[in-house]
C-alpha cells in the first residue's frame, strides 16, 4: 500500500485524485491533505472520508472555521464519542511545505501557481516520488528542481507530459527526434487577434474540453498554459526547445506524441479524463487498472491537427524565449502572467493585454535583472517571481 500526501486537495486535480483513490483503499492510504482554505466545507468532507493523519491549511485565519466544520461533520460519525481522532493541523504559508517533507511514498503536488515550488523541493528532499501537477514549480525552479531530483523521482500528472512519458518507452533517448506537444486551442481557436479584443472572463472560462480552475482555464485560453508545458517538457525530458513542436488538436484525444529519428511517431491517445494520468502518476512505473474509460472504437470519430497560430497566440513563443534564457526568466514569465490573469478577471485589462504585458515584463527582466542558470538560487527565483508580479500589476494598473 502506498502512502499519499495530496497538496491542493480541493482543486480540480485534487478532487479527481481522491476520486481515483476512493475505490482503491487497498492500494492507497491518504496520510496528508493540504488546501489553501478557500473551500473549507469540501476540505472537511475530505478529511472525514479519508481520515488523513495531518491536514495543512495555508490560510491560518480559516483554522477555526475548519475545526468547526470538522466537528460538525464528525459528530454524526461518533468522533465526539472518541471513536475517531481529529488530524494534526498545520497552518500558514509554509504548511504545505512542512507536509510535503513528511516522507510519504508519493506526494502529489496539485497546488496552483508558484506557491508550489517550496513543497516540490521539500518532497524531493524527503525522497518521496513527486507526482507533479503543479507545473509552475518546475517551470520557475528549473534546474533547482531537476538537480534536486534523482532519476525517475518526478512523475508528471499533466496529460501531455504523461503522454510523453508513456511514448518515450518506445525507444532510447538518442533515438528521439522531437516531441510534439498537443493543444486543444482553447475556446478561441480559429479567431483573429481583432476578434479577441472584447473577450470577457466568462468567455475565456468556457473551455471546450476540460473542466479546470480559473487560472489554468484562462491560461488555456491565452495558450500561456501551453507555454508553461513547453518549458516543463524541455526540463523533464532534457529536450532542446527547438525540438519541441506545438500542434493544435481540438478533440484532446491524442495527448502528445514522440517522433523518432526513423520517421516513426508514437502517440498516446485516450478520452480527455485526468483520472488516467493521475492513476499512472500514483503507481508509476506501473499502470492503474481501469483508472478511466478507454476510447470507444465502435463509434466513428475524426481527429484533426493544425499548426498553432503564433501571431494570434504569442504565448508559446514567449515561453520558448524564456525557456532558452533559463535562469529566472521562466519565473518572470509565470509570475507576470498570474498577475495579469488576476487583472483580467478584475476587469483592469483586456484579454490581449495579458500576453502583451507578460512580453513587456520578460523583455525588461532579460535586459536588466536576469540571473542565469549558473547563479540560480531559490532566493533569486523568489525575487524574480515577486518582481514579475509587481511589475505586471504596475503595468496593468497604468493600462486600466
Amino acid at each position: 500500500m502506498r502512502s499519499i500526501v495530496l497538496l491542493g486537495s480541493t482543486g480540480s486535480i485534487g478532487t479527481q485524485t481522491l476520486d481515483v483513490i476512493s475505490t482503491r483503499r487497498d492500494q492507497f492510504r491518504v496520510t496528508g491533505l493540504s488546501a489553501s482554505g478557500g473551500n473549507i466545507e469540501l476540505l472537511a468532507q475530505q478529511v472525514i472520508e479519508f481520515e488523513p493523519e495531518v491536514v495543512a491549511l495555508a490560510k491560518a485565519s480559516a483554522a477555526n472555521q475548519l475545526q468547526r466544520a470538522l466537528y460538525d461533520a464528525a459528530s454524526a460519525k461518533g468522533w465526539d464519542q472518541g471513536e475517531y481522532r481529529l488530524p494534526k493541523l498545520l497552518m500558514g504559508p509554509k504548511a504545505s511545505t512542512q507536509l510535503a517533507s513528511s516522507g510519504a511514498d508519493v506526494v502529489l503536488n496539485a497546488i496552483t501557481g508558484a506557491a508550489g515550488l517550496e513543497p516540490t523541493l521539500a518532497a524531493l528532499a524527503a525522497g518521496s516520488t513527486l507526482a507533479l501537477a503543479n507545473k509552475e514549480s518546475l517551470v520557475i525552479g528549473g534546474r533547482l528542481v531537476t538537480d534536486a531530483a534523482r532519476p525517475g523521482q518526478i512523475v508528471p500528472v499533466d496529460s501531455e507530459h504523461s503522454a510523453f512519458a508513456q511514448a518515450l518507452r518506445s525507444g532510447r533517448a538518442d533515438e528521439v527526434r522531437r516531441l510534439i506537444l498537443t493543444a486543444s486551442g482553447g475556446p478561441f481557436r480559429g479567431r483573429t487577434r481583432a476578434e479577441l479584443t472584447d473577450v470577457t472572463p466568462e468567455q475565456a472560462m468556457a473551455h471546450p474540453t476540460w473542466a479546470m480552475g480559473r487560472v489554468i482555464t484562462i491560461n488555456s485560453a491565452t495558450l500561456v498554459n501551453k507555454g508553461l508545458e513547453l518549458i516543463e517538457a524541455a526540463l523533464l525530458y532534457d529536450v532542446d526547445y527547438d525540438d519541441i513542436t506545438v500542434t493544435v488538436h481540438p478533440q484532446s484525444i491524442v495527448h502528445s506524441m514522440v517522433e523518432y529519428h526513423d520517421g516513426s511517431t508514437i502517440a498516446q491517445a485516450s478520452p480527455p479524463d485526468m483520472r488516467m494520468p493521475i492513476g499512472i502518476a500514483l503507481t508509476w512505473p506501473d499502470r492503474l487498472k481501469d483508472a478511466a474509460s478507454p476510447i470507444d472504437w465502435t463509434t466513428a470519430a475524426s481527429w484533426t491537427f493544425e499548426p498553432l497560430d503564433d501571431e494570434t497566440f504569442p504565448a508559446v513563443e514567449l515561453a520558448r524565449r524564456a525557456g532558452k534564457a533559463a535562469g529566472t526568466a521562466p519565473a518572470v514569465y509565470n509570475a507576470a502572467n498570474e498577475a495579469c490573469v488576476d487583472a483580467f478577471w478584475d476587469g483592469q485589462i483586456g484579454f490581449l493585454d495579458i500576453t502583451r504585458i507578460v512580453g513587456q515584463c520578460l523583455d525588461q527582466h532579460l535586459a536588466d535583472g536576469h540571473v542565469a542558470d549558473e547563479g540560480l538560487t531559490l532566493e533569486a527565483v523568489l525575487a524574480a517571481d515577486a518582481w514579475g508580479r509587481t511589475r505586471a500589476a504596475e503595468i496593468a494598473g497604468a493600462t486600466a
